[in-house]
C-alpha cells in the first residue's frame, strides 16, 4: 500500500473508548502513551488464497492523531480479520524503555493471536492482537448469586484438571474436559470453582531447566500474564475458537449450579525486569505502568521482577475495564485476587 494512500484512508478518530472501536464508520484505535514521541500502527491481514499475510503501518501525527496522552486513529473499514499491534518510541532515561522495534500487545485488547499449549509466542515481535467476537447464544444463562455462607470452591487449573489419561475426559486439559466433569463436581458438592489464570501468558517464557535431562521447563501456573483481557487459547481444545469454548463451559457449569470465579493477577506481568520480554506495557510507557525506585529500577514487590502501579488512573481503569469484560462478555461470577 503506498503512502499516500495510506494518508487517505486513515481519520483523525477519537480518543475514547481506549483500545479499538467498531464505529459506523469505521473501527478506532486509542491508545494511552504519555511519554511517548513515536507511534504507528502495524495491522497485518491474510489475502484470500496468499501463504502470507500483508503487513500495513500507519504513523499517528503528533499534532492530528493525539489528545493529550491518548494517541487514536480510525480506519474506514468494517473488515475484523486482522491482527494489529503498536511501535512506539519515546525519549531514554527516566525509567523509559521504548524500543521502536517491538510490535506491542494494546492492553485492551480483547483477543490475541490463538495457538496451542507449548506453541512459541511471538508477543512483541508481530502484531498480536486480534477483535473478539461477541456473538455467542447465552439463551437464559444468568448469574447464579450462590450465598457466601452456602458456598463450596473447588479450585482447579485448567490444563491440569483434566489433562492426564485418567480424568477419562474427550478433550483433556481443555475448558470443554471441564464439562465432562460436572458430574463429579456435583458428587463433590461443589457449587463454584475457582480457574488458576486463564489470561493468556507465555508458558515458554522460564529460565528454569529439567536437571535430569537438560530441558526447558514450561511455566504451567499462569501467574505472569502479558494481558488482563485474552484468554489463554492454549486451554482450548480448538485455539481457534477458545473463547466459544469458554464461553460454553461457564454457560454449562451455571446450567448445573456452579459459579465460577477467577484467578486474576493484576499486581505484576510477565514483562519481568529489564531483561525480561517486552511485549506491550513496558514499550507503552514504563515509568507510569510500572513502580520504579529513584534509581528506576523496578519496586519488586510482587517477587516476580516487576509491581505494576496500580495507583496509576489509566491502570485502575484498565483494571476496572477488564473485571467489566469478564463479567458482562464472559458471564464470570466472581474474582480472586494474586497477592491482593
Amino acid at each position: 500500500m503506498s503512502a499516500n494512500k495510506k494518508l487517505r484512508i486513515k481519520k483523525r478518530g477519537y480518543p475514547l473508548p481506549t483500545g479499538i472501536t467498531l464505529f459506523k464508520e469505521g473501527i478506532n484505535f486509542s491508545i494511552f502513551a504519555r511519554h511517548a514521541t513515536r507511534v504507528t500502527l502495524v495491522v497485518e491481514h491474510l489475502p484470500q488464497g496468499a501463504d502470507r499475510p500483508v503487513r500495513h503501518e500507519f504513523a499517528f501525527d503528533p499534532v492530528e492523531n493525539r489528545t493529550g496522552d491518548m494517541w487514536h486513529m480510525l480506519l474506514p473499514t468494517h473488515r475484523q480479520d486482522f491482527s494489529y499491534g503498536y511501535r512506539v518510541d519515546g525519549p531514554s532515561g527516566n525509567g523509559h524503555s521504548y524500543d521502536y522495534r517491538r510490535i506491542l500487545i494494546d492492553p485492551f485488547c480483547r483477543e490475541l493471536l490463538p495457538r496451542k499449549w507449548a506453541e512459541p509466542a511471538q508477543y512483541g515481535v508481530k502484531p498480536c492482537c486480534r477483535i473478539v467476537n461477541h456473538d455467542f447464544d447465552w439463551g437464559n444463562d444468568r448469574p447464579l448469586k450462590t450465598p457466601l455462607s452456602e458456598t463450596i470452591i473447588y479450585e482447579l487449573h485448567v490444563r491440569g484438571f483434566t489433562r492426564d489419561a485418567s480424568s477419562g475426559v474427550k478433550a483433556p486439559g481443555t475448558y470443554l474436559g471441564i464439562i465432562e466433569k460436572i458430574p463429579y463436581l456435583k458428587e463433590l458438592g461443589v457449587t463454584a470453582v475457582e480457574l488458576m489464570p486463564v489470561t493468556q501468558f507465555d508458558e515458554n517464557d522460564t529460565v528454569f531447566i529439567n536437571p535430569q535431562t537438560g530441558e526447558r521447563l514450561k511455566n504451567f501456573w499462569g501467574y505472569n500474564p502479558v494481558s488482563f483481557f485474552a484468554l489463554n487459547t492454549g486451554y482450548a481444545e480448538n485455539p481457534d475458537r477458545a473463547v466459544d469454548e469458554f464461553r460454553t463451559m461457564v454457560k454449562a457449569l451455571h446450567k448445573a449450579g456452579i459459579e465460577v470465579f477467577l484467578d486474576m493477577v493484576y499486581n505484576h506481568t510477565g514483562e519481568g525486569g529489564y531483561q525480561g520480554t517486552t511485549s506491550s506495557f513496558r514499550g507503552l510507557d514504563n515509568s507510569i505502568y510500572y513502580l520504579l525506585d529513584q534509581n528506576q529500577e523496578y519496586l519488586n514487590f510482587s517477587g516476580c521482577g516487576n509491581t505494576m502501579n496500580c495507583n496509576h488512573p489509566i491502570v485502575r481503569s484498565l483494571i476496572k475495564e477488564s473485571l467489566r469484560y469478564w463479567v458482562t462478555e464472559m458471564h464470570v461470577d466472581g474474582f480472586r485476587f494474586d497477592l491482593a
